[in-house]
């Protein structure tokens, strides 16, 4: 089944970040946002709620660093014990670099999992955008057609239109794209 967004397009910055004001202040809900950089202030303009992925990030990092320290306490310590110099079986000092890199390896790819599970992207499906131009020199507000009735969806053409988009279109997709809060969530 297709799912229909309204796409309002802008040449820079500053009149969408006008216009996400008007729209909120109107209670109109905002899909999404999309934009080519970063844009500071976006979030708070939007009302986005802070993401969770940060959490997840710490529990794999956490979980590589004990999968290092188990590993070679382990191997050092009871499989093959070996005395070199004098020192001691469990030496923590020698092993704190390996720790960290399976912290980062574990954090970085488990994040990136939870990330592209999340937001419902595979490598076996084709990504769904809302217009090319969006990511190259392009500011797009997107809404939810679906979760509007037509005298709704005019109204926010015009209100689009009125804080200067240069151009507004309807995008049908495949699947259902994730709302900003449904990404944070």
């Amino acid at each position: 089944m297709a799912h229909k967004y309204l796409v309002g397009m802008f040449d820079d910055e500053v009149p969408m970040m006008n216009a996400i004001e008007k729209v909120r202040a109107a209670g109109i809900a905002i899909h999404d946002a999309v934009t080519p950089f970063p844009v500071h202030g976006i979030d708070d303009a939007l009302g986005a709620k802070e993401s969770r992925l940060h959490t997840a990030g710490f529990v794999f990092g956490a979980t590589g660093t004990a999968f290092a320290l188990f590993c070679m306490t382990y191997i050092s310590v009871f499989d093959w014990p070996n005395v070199f110099g004098g020192k001691p079986y469990f030496s923590l000092p020698a092993w704190i670099p390996i720790s960290f890199e399976l912290t980062v390896l574990f954090c970085g790819v488990g994040t990136t999992i939870v990330y592209y599970l999340r937001n419902g992207m595979s490598i076996f499906n084709d990504v769904e955008v809302y217009d090319n131009r969006l990511s190259s020199d392009r500011f797009g507000l997107i809404f939810d057609l679906e979760s509007m009735d037509s005298g709704e969806a005019d109204r926010v053409s015009g209100m689009l239109r009125d804080f200067g988009a240069v151009e507004i279109k309807t995008q049908e997709m495949r699947n259902r794209q994730p709302s900003m809060d449904e990404q944070a969530s």
